[in-house]
């Protein structure tokens, strides 16, 4: 749970750099509250879910590691990226129409971006990666994943802070320039 927390952190902070912000001058609140979904979320859940997944498919046989990775691509990664943004939503203290809102425009862009990385991904972590092992493999991964979440989880909701602080500046400056020309 504890690198989960820690991938997670890192993996908003690389997303920042990604998006201009300076190396060192990052929103440490946003990279917080992503290592926390991380570190309360993911690695238990993901533990489980390896569990599962093995109850699910206890087939040997060459078939079995691209069931396990279709399933993994299409049930899970669903599940988990829903949860992820439902989270993040409630963290920021966002109203649920907003919450939903975004994951419904993000959602199948996300899991088809997804596919991009996890399927070749989880043809080590099914087929090569032990049970016990594979959170700890999944989590080098997800670094890179996280990162793309991270992205796709707080764009709208960056651009609504921006939009109402430059509104509150305009307001503002309005409410000065009518004051000056009220004396």
């Amino acid at each position: 749970m504890v690198i989960s927390g820690v991938v997670y952190s890192l993996g908003d902070w690389i997303a920042q750099c990604y998006e201009g912000k300076q190396l060192f001058e990052f929103n440490r609140i946003r990279m917080i509250r992503s290592g926390l979904v991380g570190f309360s979320l993911h690695g238990s859940l993901s533990h489980y879910y390896y569990q599962v997944c093995e109850a699910l498919f206890p087939f040997q046989g060459w078939w079995v590691v691209p069931a396990k990775v279709a399933f993994d691509q299409t049930i899970w990664a669903a599940i988990w990226n829903s949860i992820y943004f439902m989270v993040l939503g409630l963290l920021r203290f966002e109203s649920p129409a907003n919450i939903f809102g975004e994951l419904k425009a993000t959602f199948w862009p996300l899991l088809t971006a997804g596919w991009k990385l996890w399927p070749f991904a989880h043809l080590i972590t099914y087929g090569v990666v032990p049970v016990e092992q594979r959170l700890l493999w999944v989590d080098c991964v997800e670094l890179i994943w996280v990162t793309i979440l991270s992205t796709y989880s707080n764009e709208k909701s960056e651009a609504r802070n921006l939009e109402a602080s430059s509104e509150g500046k305009s307001d503002s400056v309005l409410k000065s320039s009518s004051d000056v020309s009220q004396r």
